[in-house]
């Protein structure tokens, strides 16, 4: 199977991250949580939003497996599902980052 030969599926579930990764609010979650785990509470304060926003999009990026979640006593913390998030991110951060060439532009 070539690396463009991928099963309908798995297609859909990867066009699925893209989609969960696509709103800025989440993106932004994530990218919160990537350094080290954190809580409900710090997520909230750090980007200025609601707990319960937060949580629910938290649900979200569960299911999806971008995070998980590890109880602490009565505190969750969340932190990136496993190694692969950190690298698509740091590679996408880095192609956004590259300066445009002639070619890019035609």
């Amino acid at each position: 199977m070539s690396k463009l030969d991928h099963p309908d599926h798995a297609i859909a579930q990867l066009a699925d991250l893209f989609h969960l990764l696509g709103d800025a609010t989440r993106l932004r979650i994530v990218l919160a949580c990537l350094n080290q785990p954190t809580s409900v509470g710090d997520i909230a304060a750090t980007l200025a939003l609601s707990s319960s926003l937060v949580s629910h999009h938290l649900r979200l990026l569960r299911a999806a497996r971008i995070l998980k979640a590890e109880r602490q006593g009565k505190q969750v913390f969340y932190s990136a599902a496993d190694a692969h998030i950190s690298i698509l991110l740091a590679t996408m951060f880095e192609h956004i980052a590259e300066p445009l060439t002639a070619m890019d532009a035609a």
